[in-house]
């Protein structure tokens, strides 16, 4: 069934597949390098900030993929991160280190990301209909789970050490997708020449492109939710990932053939991820067979659940048996949310406004990650049972706000079939 996607689907699934194992590699250690080279408030407030900036170009980068083209958003996107990443990787050489540079590289990577993230995702939509959606969301969440996993195996054991080598594979990688997206995809979007004159390109249009989005409360509501349920799981790249690294005291274990292995917070930290993404990988399609015919929205609202308490038992134990218990509980939640909440997304949003509305989709992931950096700032503050109670709190509000989403949309459809009966 994979081979009878549209080729812009699979080129896509390759292309996030490739860039995702290498940037897994050094991402998720981001807040650790931060923090290590200034502070950890510097590193909360700088990549806060650079989440502002790639929020800002997805906005921006929605209403140009519904004026230009998706595919044009795409490769100017991934020639700006071709440049930063060999800026990173300047700043991050043998003979000159830069905190300041690295994050200027992450800025720019952020506002590529944020052109290139609301085209990819209109033009997947463009490009599947109804019936192979749900497969393309299914094949997709399985490929990004398996690289992130790929790319931390790797990553927790070469960052500290090997950080320039993996900084060049990150390059190779980036110059790699750039070829695929420029000469493999394929345009699906194409706006009339008078509709491309007739539109500027400067803030007070953008304003009026998405005052319609906005004006949707049960998809604003329900984005909302899904904010409180992504602020958590960004906490594992920055709070949790700070506090493991700095509570975990290194440990030596003797393996067979009298080998070693030393275990720190950040190699910890990895693990546990892995374990999770093996679950991902393993469940998903057992899960998607289970959720099937089931009543979407209580699996929902449980998975956010089981993935908040998981949460919240990651933000204070130290202890490895008590932490893995704790990855088993928030990966269930994820295999029974993740899919469900995409499949009601889908009847949410309006057709007619596939960039627009992706890109305003695009604040999950973005306040999320803002969250998620405050969150180094807040659990200074709170500390780690402080931090494992507001997880499961968002948990309860990403709950409440999706329900009241839906009932607000399912009281306007009534509304609208009364009248054209009437």
């Amino acid at each position: 069934m994979f081979r009878e996607l549209h080729p812009n689907i699979r080129i896509r699934i390759y292309t996030s597949f490739l860039s995702r194992i290498i940037g897994s590699m050094i991402f998720p250690f981001m807040a650790i390098y931060f923090t290590n080279a200034l502070s950890a408030v510097w590193a909360g407030v700088l990549l806060m900030f650079s989440v502002v900036v790639q929020f800002s170009s997805g906005l921006y980068g929605g209403y140009l993929a519904d004026i230009v083209g998706r595919k044009r958003m795409m490769v100017i996107g991934e020639w700006m991160k071709v440049i930063a990443f060999a800026g990173m990787l300047v700043a991050n050489s043998p003979w000159f280190t830069s905190p300041w540079a690295t994050f200027s590289m992450l800025v720019i990577i952020g506002i590529a990301s944020g052109f290139i993230g609301p085209a990819s995702e209109a033009m997947l939509i463009d490009v599947s209909t109804k019936d192979t959606r749900a497969f393309m969301y299914a094949i997709n969440y399985w490929a990004v789970n398996m690289s992130i996993m790929l790319g931390l195996i790797i990553g927790g054991w070469l960052y500290k050490t090997h950080f320039f080598e993996l900084l060049i594979a990150l390059l190779i990688m980036s110059v790699i997708t750039l070829w695929m997206t420029a000469t493999l995809i394929q345009e699906t979007f194409t706006p009339e020449p008078q509709e491309r004159s007739t539109k500027p390109y400067g803030l007070k249009p953008i304003l009026q492109s998405y005052k319609t989005v906005i004006q949707d409360w049960p998809f604003v509501l329900f984005t909302l939710g899904g904010i409180a349920i992504l602020a958590i799981e960004f906490q594992r790249n920055n709070y949790i990932a700070v506090r493991l690294e700095q509570e975990i005291i290194p440990h030596t274990f003797s393996l067979l053939w009298n080998t070693e292995l030393m275990i720190d917070g950040v190699k910890l930290l990895s693990l546990l991820t892995v374990v999770n993404t093996i679950i991902i990988v393993l469940f998903t399609g057992i899960a998607a067979k289970w959720i099937r015919n089931k009543p979407e929205q209580p699996v929902m609202y449980a998975g956010f659940i089981l993935f908040g308490v998981g949460y919240g038992i990651f933000a204070f134990s130290n202890d490895f048996v008590t932490l893995l218990i704790s990855v088993i509980i928030l990966s269930a939640g994820e295999l029974m949310y993740v899919p469900t909440r995409q499949s009601i997304l889908a009847d949410i949003v309006d057709d007619s406004q596939r960039g627009a509305y992706m890109a305003f989709n695009g604040l999950v992931f973005q306040i999320g990650k803002m969250f998620g950096a405050l969150g180094i700032i807040v659990g200074e503050a709170i500390g780690g049972i402080g931090m494992g109670v507001l997880y499961v709190l968002f948990a309860l509000i990403g709950v409440l706000l999706v329900r009241l989403s839906i009932q607000m949309k399912e009281s306007r459809g009534k509304r609208l079939t009364s009248r054209k009966a009437i």
